[in-house]
């Protein structure tokens, strides 16, 4: 699905967009006569660079400030964060939190964040945008990928074979729409062929219902992650204990 047709789909004609060179989307849309909805994403598979961290950041900080509280739909058709010189020096993994933590500000100031993946997602700027929303929902065909499998390979200094072999059985080695929501990345996986605005509209009813993070329970109970969530409580249990 391209973009253009998933806006329509979702909005009709009731949407208004500006798209960047760089692939970032700034907008407004309305789901239904009554749900206005703030818009932002990486569109077009590019890649997400300081500029356009900064850009996203300013939006997401600009509804917060504006006390409207209206939901933050993130579309998510990327490629990597930009792999350049420049934006290392200038030191893009600080960008890119700063975009993750504005996201996470803006869910816990009301405004509920929501990434939909139509696309490809990889690596950091995956991470900064789709899995810094409270929700994180996937068209079939969308291609996601914190690290691919080759990259792995050079940072674990493992085999491609290795991981390849690990990641039929473990979901957490491989990429992919299903592995990532067995691990419990993806809340989950829309039928484009169904009401498009009627799953959106469901998700926005039960958001307050979901806790601020459930992914390493979803992923426990789905079989993807089956420790996270055991491991993460115990740290928690340790973290407020008393100290002597």
């Amino acid at each position: 699905m391209t973009l253009d047709e998933l806006l329509h789909s979702l909005f009709g004609h009731s949407f208004t967009v500006d798209e960047r060179a760089d692939g970032v989307l700034l907008g407004e849309a309305r789901l239904a006569p009554s749900q206005p909805l703030t818009l932002i994403g990486v569109v077009k598979a590019m890649p997400l660079g300081v500029e356009g961290a900064l850009t996203l950041a300013h939006r997401v900080l600009a509804a917060v400030r504006s006390g409207q509280r209206q939901p933050i739909l993130v579309l998510i058709d990327s490629d990597s964060q930009r792999m350049s010189r420049r934006d290392e020096l200038l030191g893009l993994n600080e960008y890119l939190s700063h975009l993750a933590k504005c996201l996470m500000l803006a869910d816990r100031s009301g405004s509920a964040t929501i990434s939909l993946l139509y696309g490809g997602g990889a690596a950091g700027a995956f991470v900064a945008t789709a899995l810094a929303t409270r929700a994180l929902v996937a068209l079939p065909g969308a291609h996601p990928a914190v690290m691919d499998l080759p990259s792995m390979s050079r940072v674990t200094k493992l085999p491609l074979e290795v991981l390849q072999r690990m990641g039929t059985n473990t979901p957490v080695f491989a990429p992919g729409l299903t592995n990532m929501q067995l691990t419990g990345a993806i809340t989950e996986v829309w039928d484009p062929k169904a009401d498009l605005p009627g799953q959106l509209l469901a998700l926005l009813r039960r958001m307050s219902e979901l806790p601020e993070d459930a992914r390493d329970r979803a992923g426990e109970e789905r079989g993807g992650r089956k420790l996270a969530a055991r491991i993460a409580a115990e740290v928690m249990r340790q973290a407020a204990a008393p100290r002597d």
